[in-house]
């Protein structure tokens, strides 16, 4: 890199490269199935195609582990599994089925979803086997996250209206074994299986494109491998020390990763793969792809991001830049948990107008979905000194996690407005007096037993508030202390039996699948906690024991094929000042990876220019849904031309 040249970040996918003559001497090496990505569902793919008998090689652009690796650890499972029996819980799939159908609102078919809850015991067994850890110790209480004492809870909208009335409430959320945020409880045992299975895994291996052949069938992935040794390591060491500082010092953070990317630029080699069967992708969301947020889904673009820097739409690219499909792009969860404290959970949320919108013990992402979706990201919540008071108690040590009782403390001290009366405080928070005390009114009416809650929360669960003083906080999308934890759930349309991707007429594009955050998926359309880990597990299995076999589907009566040409990856190239002495990266001690929350994550790294109207990233409409298509009819797989590779 030339002297005093900032470096920026890569394009998370290149144009694709097109062989079309034979010639052995194209390839560096050779594996039946590449997986892109090796998280939650990059590594339950590795493992069910190396269980089908097939040569896996994994390529991860960090050291594994994505998101699932930092998260709550959190499996969505139901259907009577063995640790809800050990709990005293009674579920089956049926039940199971009918509540995750009012939340994933036909984002799959029937058919897939009722699969994904027939699979779910069987998915459990299948992780324990590979060694995670679960417990049936039950939380007797509704809360976002258990402490340490609990590891199974209602994780959704089980035990609320309307849900609660179309099937009977079981607690599904199966949290892994684990002190705080256990997601290396739950990822690092099937980092150890692969490893015993002999998976070749390559870290700190960018995936830059795809190879076809020129009927578009997918032959391998071309990459940059960081060299061995030194680099390598301290690339590792910075990617590690960003994801811890993240959140209490964004801009150093992206100061490490500006490190990193000069890494890959400098000290990497281009190495091509080919793939007897078939590449899966698995590289996670784009939510720290902040210019792709803003550009599709914009009333998010304030939300803190959830994830890691891998999080950056490289797999959704790479798959449209071979003309994939992508669907719900625009919907992406947030996080808006103000429980615990209880206390917060039983005043009252409302918006700008001054008024109630949901029942405040709603899951986070229903709160946050009807905040940013119908209410311009305001949520402010509202409380009398006596819930004020309560709320404080239950920050204590050992009544919440830290994670929980430390934002909520902070915003007890710093982001509370005060007022006297009803009215004073109206005031302050710019909200309409009249239509404030119309809602308070309603809202002491229906905690007082008078009348039914017009949002169906319990009266044991709502405090009257008649009088002062009073105190407002905000916890909208924009709120600078209050974060909202943002992620993507929209993706690659793909297959429903195999993860195989489509393309924009319907059919398939051979050789090509998706799992994860990558494909459209059970939770794409909703999320509720432990749903997106158990979608990574199903999805990754779906496509990794379909990518072994061979097997590609045909279809028929599909649309004719567009005469437009296949939507190309293009990514808007990031300039990053860095001034990161080698000194700095070899100080840091070994870092063990926490929850990845950066508000900022770009701060360092701004566009050369601003987007131009229309886009590269796929737009898509929100209410748009996968359906699967008639008869089908199973075809073998054709393998393409490949030519001799340039000096």
């Amino acid at each position: 890199m030339p002297k005093g040249k900032k470096p920026s970040a890569p394009k998370p996918a290149e144009a694709p490269l097109v062989l079309t003559k034979s010639n052995g001497d194209a390839w560096d090496q050779e594996a039946d199935v590449i997986v892109v990505g090796f998280g939650g569902a990059g590594a339950c793919a590795a493992l069910e195609a190396h269980a089908a008998g097939s040569k896996v090689l994994v390529l991860d652009r960090f050291h594994g582990g994505g998101a699932t690796a930092i998260s709550g650890g959190v499996f969505y499972a139901g259907g009577g599994t063995h640790i809800q029996r050990e709990a005293g819980v009674e579920d089956d799939a049926d039940e199971m089925f009918r509540y995750l159908s009012l939340e994933v609102k036909g984002v799959v078919s029937e058919d897939t979803l009722r699969d994904f809850c027939n699979q779910s015991v069987e998915n459990l067994q299948w992780l324990e086997q590979h060694g995670v850890p679960f417990e049936g110790s039950l939380c007797p209480y509704k809360t976002s996250y258990p402490t340490d004492d609990y590891y199974l809870y209602y994780s959704g909208n089980e035990g609320f209206s309307p849900y609660k009335d179309a099937a009977k409430p079981a607690p599904r959320g199966h949290r892994a074994k684990g002190a705080g945020l256990p997601g290396e409880s739950f990822y690092e045992p099937l980092r150890a299986s692969a490893t015993r299975a002999g998976i070749d895994v390559e870290y700190e291996a960018r995936v830059t494109r795809l190879v076809i052949d020129s009927a578009n069938r997918v032959l391998g992935v071309e990459y940059r491998k960081v060299t061995k040794g030194l680099w390598s390591q301290l690339h590792r060491k910075l990617h590690q020390a960003g994801i811890a500082v993240v959140k209490y010092n964004p801009k150093l953070a992206a100061k490490l990763r500006a490190r990193c990317f000069r890494i890959e630029a400098d000290h990497s080699t281009v190495t091509r793969a080919r793939a007897r069967k078939g590449v899966i992708l698995a590289a996670g969301g784009f939510i720290y792809n902040r210019s792709m947020v803003k550009e599709i889904a914009p009333k998010y673009r304030t939300g803190m991001p959830l994830g890691t820097a891998s999080d950056n739409g490289s797999g959704i690219l790479l798959g449209t830049s071979i003309g994939a499909k992508t669907d719900l792009m625009n919907r992406i969860s947030a996080w808006r948990f103000i429980n615990p404290p209880e206390a917060f959970a039983k005043g009252m949320i409302v918006n700008k107008r001054g008024e109630r919108y949901i029942n405040e013990f709603m899951y986070g992402a229903a709160v946050g979905e009807a905040m940013v979706e119908d209410n311009d990201g305001e949520a402010i919540v509202i409380l009398n000194a006596e819930l004020k008071k309560l709320a404080r108690e239950q920050c204590k040590p050992g009544e919440a996690q830290w994670f929980q009782r430390a934002p909520a403390l902070l915003n007890l001290w710093f982001n509370t407005k005060e007022g006297k009366s009803l009215e004073e405080l109206a005031k302050t928070i710019k909200v309409p007096i009249e239509s404030l005390r119309a809602t308070l009114d309603d809202y002491n009416d229906a905690a007082e037993g008078k009348k039914p809650d017009r949002f169906g929360k319990d009266p044991q669960k709502m405090h009257s508030m008649r009088s002062g003083p009073y105190y407002a906080i905000d916890a909208g999308i924009r709120s600078k202390r209050f974060p909202c934890p943002t992620l993507t759930l929209g993706g690659l349309v793909v297959d429903e039996r195999t993860g195989q991707v489509r393309n924009e007429s319907g059919g398939v594009i051979p050789g090509l699948y998706a799992a994860g955050r990558n494909a459209v998926g059970v939770c794409s359309r909703q999320y509720v906690s432990g749903l997106s880990i158990a979608d990574c597990v199903y999805s990754g299995r779906r496509a990794g024991g379909a990518a072994a076999r061979g097997e590609v589907y045909a279809e028929q009566s599909v649309p004719s094929p567009s005469e437009s040409t296949p939507a190309q990856a293009k990514m808007p190239e990031q300039a990053a000042p860095v001034r990161m002495a080698n000194a700095l990266a070899e100080a840091l001690p070994p870092i063990r990876q926490g929850q990845v929350a950066d508000p900022s994550p770009e701060a360092q790294e701004r566009p050369n220019r601003r987007p131009q109207r229309e886009g590269a990233y796929p737009r898509q409409a929100l209410n748009r849904s996968i359906r699967r298509p008639g008869g089908t009819t199973r075809v073998s797989s054709q393998r393409g031309r490949l030519t001799k590779r340039a000096p």
